[in-house]
C-alpha cells in the first residue's frame, strides 16, 4: 500500500510541475512581453523628446509639428490602432493579454475651434493576440464577432479647442455613444491629442466592465480575469 501511495504521490506532484512549471516556463523565459499601452507609448516618446534634440529631417516619425489650421474633415489612416488590456491569472501567472488591429474606419469634423463630430468603426473580426486559443474565444464566446463583427463610436458633444492643441499634446474628454457586442451605451473618455508631421494623433483608453455590456467573463478553467478589460486606441488621422 505504501509503494502505491508513493507512486501516487509521484503522478500527482508531476502532474502539478506540469499545470505550474510548464506555464512558468513559457510565461517567463519563451513569451514575448505585452505591447505597451498606447499611453505608456505617447508618455515615453514625450519624455525623450523633452530629454533630446531631435533633428526632424533625421527622425520625422516622432517629430511635432504645428498645423495652422486644422479644419476640415480627418480621416482615419492605416496607421492607426484599437485593441483590448485585460490582466489575466494563467495557471498561477499574471500575465497581460493584448489584442488589436489596425482595421478601423471613420473621421472626424473639425471646425473652427472645436471637433464638431466625429465617428469610428473598428472591425470587431480582425483583433488579434499572441495566442491563437485566446482568439478563437475572444471571436466566438467572448465577443461573438459573427453576430457583432463590429464596435462603434459617436462623438454626441462637441470637443472643445485650446489654442495650443495644434502645437502641443493637449488633454480633452470625448463624450459619445459606444456600441460593444451589440450593446450600446453613452461614455465619456479621456483623450490626448498631438500634431505630429501634419497628421493628428488621438490617445486613450476606457475601463469596460463586462457585465455591464453584457460580455461573458473571459474566465475559464486555469485562466481568471479581473471583471473588467481595457479598451484602447491610437488613432492616427490625416486631412
Amino acid at each position: 500500500m505504501s509503494r502505491r501511495m508513493k507512486r501516487v504521490g509521484v503522478f500527482v506532484l508531476s502532474i502539478v510541475v506540469v499545470l505550474v512549471g510548464g506555464p512558468w516556463v513559457y510565461i517567463n523565459l519563451i513569451r514575448e512581453p505585452a505591447p505597451e499601452s498606447f499611453l505608456d507609448e505617447v508618455s515615453t516618446s514625450t519624455v525623450a523628446a523633452s530629454d533630446t534634440t531631435v533633428d526632424t529631417a533625421q527622425d520625422s516619425s516622432t517629430s511635432t509639428i504645428s498645423i495652422d489650421d486644422p479644419s476640415g474633415t480627418w480621416r482615419v489612416t492605416n496607421e492607426s490602432q484599437v485593441g483590448y488590456r485585460v490582466d489575466e491569472v494563467l495557471f498561477g501567472q499574471n500575465v497581460t493579454a493584448v489584442g488589436r488591429t489596425n482595421a478601423v474606419t471613420g473621421s472626424l469634423l473639425i471646425e473652427g475651434d472645436e471637433v464638431a463630430s466625429g465617428e469610428f468603426v473598428v472591425d470587431m473580426t480582425t483583433i488579434k493576440s499572441d495566442e491563437p486559443k485566446r482568439d478563437a474565444q475572444f471571436e466566438s464566446r467572448i465577443m461573438d464577432v459573427i453576430n457583432h463583427p463590429t464596435a462603434t463610436f459617436v462623438l454626441t458633444s462637441p470637443i472643445s479647442l485650446s489654442a495650443d492643441s495644434t502645437t502641443a499634446r493637449t488633454s480633452n474628454t470625448a463624450v459619445g455613444e459606444l456600441t460593444l457586442r451589440g450593446t450600446t451605451k453613452p461614455v465619456s473618455i479621456s483623450v490626448f491629442g498631438e500634431a505630429r508631421n501634419g497628421r493628428i494623433v488621438v490617445t486613450g483608453e476606457l475601463t469596460v466592465t463586462f457585465s455591464e455590456w453584457e460580455i461573458p467573463n473571459p474566465s475559464i478553467p486555469g485562466i481568471s480575469t479581473e471583471d473588467f478589460g481595457i479598451l484602447e486606441f491610437q488613432l492616427v488621422l490625416e486631412r
